[in-house]
């Protein structure tokens, strides 16, 4: 009976251990990219077997536009697919936000300050004894509650999504 109970409380002191990073963990470890593999087209055998070196610039043989065929899928315009540069009609839109200048480096530094900031957060959790992941923590004063801002824009007058209920 001694070795149940002590059999059961290891595996609940195993279980308490395990970690859920819920969204933000969207692969684990080296395996397939679920959210990147798309049907392929039939496959078709060529005139001759003989297969020729690969070309980085010559594409993809069997899945010609893939860009444009997820702009396809996502209900968008194909052609956007390969316009290069900024569309007019978002001109004064990259030139307002643009008016300071901008940092080749962008993510880079943005990285750099979040890890700071969860750093700082983390330093003020005396409770956060094993480390682990401060991301939630740190800007839980920073989340916004989708349900008052569901019923805020609701109230406005403005059309809203529906939604599960609140939890």
């Amino acid at each position: 009976m001694r070795r149940m109970i002590l059999a059961t409380v290891a595996m609940g002191l195993l279980a308490g251990c395990s970690g859920d990073r819920g969204l933000r963990q969207l692969s684990v470890g080296n395996g397939p990219d679920e959210f990147s593999v798309m049907p392929s087209r039939p496959l078709q055998i060529p005139e001759t077997l003989s297969l020729p070196d690969p070309d980085a610039q010559s594409g993809n043989r069997a899945d010609l536009a893939p860009r444009a065929d997820a702009i396809v899928a996502l209900g968008g315009d194909p052609a956007r697919a390969s316009a290069g540069g900024i569309p007019a009609r978002d001109s004064v839109l990259v030139a307002q936000v643009s008016r300071f200048g901008t940092s080749p480096d962008i993510r880079e530094t943005l990285a750099a300050e979040d890890q700071a900031f969860r750093n700082r957060a983390g330093v003020l959790n005396v409770f956060n004894v094993f480390g682990g992941d401060r991301y939630f923590d740190a800007y839980a004063r920073q989340a916004l509650d989708a349900y008052a801002e569901l019923a805020r824009f609701a109230a406005l007058g403005v059309a809203v999504p529906s939604a599960p209920p609140a939890p």
